[in-house]
This record gives structure tokens, sequence and C-alpha cells, in this order.
């Protein structure tokens, strides 16, 4: 089974920081924003193929006919465990380096810089924090 669509909610503070972030981010792996929904509050990202499968909407956003989520108070217990991790397929090593000299140069802070994992023999990845503090990784695990 492959996954056809995933994303993250993000502040609504930071929704517009936090997608610009990404345009650059993602730039170098071959995505662009490719569509939005309620006022801009949903942003689809595409990558080469066209295919509209990275979401980052804000906690703005509530679907129609939805009521609005009461305001919660969490712990900092799970206030720590919201972050999430995503890993976006490169097409080589090359592509891992732009990723994470594209995203840190955006704001994100660096996390693991691009290089060989214990994961695998050819597990050549580089790990990127966003502005949400979400875990966002660049790999290749084709053979050099």
């Amino acid at each position: 089974m492959t996954i056809n669509h995933t994303g993250i909610r993000v502040p609504a503070a930071q929704h517009t920081a936090i997608v610009a972030w990404y345009e650059a981010a993602l730039a170098p792996l071959g995505y662009t924003k490719a569509m939005t929904f309620m006022d801009d509050l949903v942003v689809g990202f595409a990558d080469s193929s066209g295919a509209v499968d990275w979401w980052v909407t804000s906690s703005a956003a509530v679907p129609p006919g939805v009521p609005a989520p009461e305001p919660a108070t969490v712990g900092a217990d799970v206030a720590a465990a919201l972050p999430t991790h995503t890993a976006f397929a490169a097409k080589d090593r090359a592509g891992v380096e732009a990723f994470h000299q594209a995203a840190v140069a955006a704001g994100g802070k660096c996390n693991g810089k691009p290089g060989l994992r214990d994961y695998t023999p050819t597990y050549f990845a580089a790990f990127v924090l966003d502005p949400a503090g979400n875990n966002i990784e660049a790999i290749c695990l084709a053979a050099v």
C-alpha cells in the first residue's frame, strides 16, 4: 500500500511563515505550492509529477459543517509529543544536500547534517527542524 498524501497542522500565527519555509526547503526536491483551500489556510504541495501529497494546514482551518474545537490546554508532556517526523525522497545525494542547505537558509534548524546513517548501508539523509519544530528529513537510498 502506498500513502497518497499526508501533512501537518501548525499554529495559525505561524502558518504563513511555515508555508514559506516549506516552499524554500522543498524546492530542491522538486516540490512547489500547488493548491490552497479555505482562504489559504490549507496549502498543498506537489512534487515534480504533479501529485499533491504534502499539506500544511493552519490550526484556524475548520472544515465546513464542523464545529470549531474548544480551546484546549495540554501538559508539557503532550505538547512535546506533537511535533512529527516526515521524510521526503530525494533523487540523489546532491538533492539531500540541496534540501538541507535550502531548509537551513530559510530558517530551519539543522537536526542532522547530510551524511550516511547506520540504518542501512546506503541510507543518506539530512534532518532539519521546521519553524514549528517538526523533524523534516530528505533521504536517498540509492547506492553510489
